[in-house]
């Protein structure tokens, strides 16, 4: 392992019937609360009005935003950015998935500065020094954002959909009740899942660290996932398929499984390039990327990962010869994704066009080329888009 610092403060509150403390957590860092969510599935399962409800017994005064969209716009984040200023906000309050979360990062971050959040954004990024306290309650496992320093904002002006990192963004609470994602439906669930999947493999494919103690702990995570995203999608009120897949999914991307990793993560600059112009979901398009990858970056050099994949994630037989037990395990993922998942297997089947490849893949290597599991150049990108239609 290389040297790194991990530091994760998020209190966080798992299980049922937890949102007794809302609001004495929220009444630490202040009395002016900005409540953000996304459509009316908040309304509509109750969850809104046991918020407020707790808000109201805290004393606290609020103030909302809600329509915080999929693929999260930065034009939300600037109408929580003038709430946070025009009302002096002390905390903010994101209720709902990854998307609301990380809208609300960069609503609390932009209320700190005078300049526009979208120059947070890009090569010439501006700091972030500080941001409002965030306190979240999840209803959808899928992006990590409740345990993270990460977000990610769509522009559709540019076309661009850029992500961002800074402590600074890390919620300081954070109530995880699986309850909350009983009515997450079936196609959510399997995109939440391939989500927290991917951030795992994006890390444990890996030729430079010796990671063994923390490859050892992301194939318990691989494990569950596949375990119990079917179990969830079959059974939606099953609670341990439920807890599990929430709890996976914040420690898939909270930096503990890093240590100290130097390489770029591949798949997701890859997507957030289809994202960003079709505005497909997330996981959706990382499950049509990531067998392709898979079967791109495999060859003689990397063939030992696959291996060590395919024997202690699927069980595959170790006594049979390499390349057929690296093969094996991307069958064995793709016959997760697409059909233990049910998602859709192709570029065409979504609507995703030729013509837009060498665009996207030049966005996606904007920085350079994408120094992964395997380099990659936007000839790699594209050549791995064609292997999708």
């Amino acid at each position: 392992m290389n040297n790194f610092v991990y530091n994760i403060p998020t209190k966080v509150y798992f299980g049922e019937n937890q949102l007794g403390h809302l609001g004495q957590e929220l009444a630490k860092f202040g009395k002016r609360v900005l409540l953000t969510y996304g459509g009316g599935s908040i309304k509509r399962s109750g969850l809104y009005d046991r918020v407020l409800d707790e808000l109201r017994k805290a004393n606290l005064e609020v103030y909302e935003l809600s329509g915080i969209e999929p693929n999260p716009r930065i034009e939300s984040v600037r109408k929580g950015v003038e709430i946070c200023k025009q009302k002096d906000i002390d905390v903010l309050l994101a209720v709902g998935g990854g998307s609301t979360i990380d809208a609300t990062k960069f609503m609390a971050a932009g209320a700190c500065v005078e300049h526009d959040p979208w120059e947070f954004f890009g090569a010439d990024a501006k700091p972030i020094e500080r941001a409002l306290p965030i306190v979240t309650i999840l209803t959808l496992s899928a992006t990590g954002s409740e345990m993270d320093t990460a977000g990610v904002i769509s522009n559709l002006e540019t076309g661009d959909k850029l992500g961002r990192l800074a402590p600074a963004l890390l919620p300081r609470v954070s109530f995880l009740d699986p309850t909350l994602t009983y009515t997450v439906n079936r196609y959510q669930t399997a995109c939440g899942a391939v989500d927290i999947m991917s951030h795992i493999l994006e890390v444990y494919f890996n030729t430079q660290e010796d990671l063994f103690m923390l490859d050892c702990f992301m194939e318990g995570m691989l494990k569950t996932v596949v375990k119990y995203a079917p179990i969830a999608i079959a059974e939606p009120e099953n609670y341990e398929a439920r807890a599990n897949i929430m709890w996976t999914s914040s420690w898939a991307i909270n930096g503990f499984i890093n240590g100290g990793k130097r390489k770029a993560w591949s798949c997701h600059p890859m997507e957030h390039e289809l994202s960003a112009v079709y505005d497909i979901t997330h996981g959706l398009g990382l499950a049509i990327l990531t067998p392709r990858w898979m079967k791109y970056c495999l060859d003689e050099t990397t063939v030992d990962k696959y291996v060590q994949y395919g024997v202690n994630v699927f069980g595959i037989d170790a006594s049979l010869d390499k390349m057929e037990i690296a093969k094996r395990s991307i069958d064995l993922t793709e016959e997760f994704l697409f059909e233990n998942l049910g998602l859709q297997r192709t570029f065409t089947e979504v609507g995703i066009k030729r013509e837009d490849f060498a665009m996207m893949a030049q966005k996606a290597c904007r920085y350079g080329d994408i120094k992964g599991f395997k380099t990659l150049t936007p000839k790699d990108v594209e050549a791995i888009f064609e292997m999708c239609l």
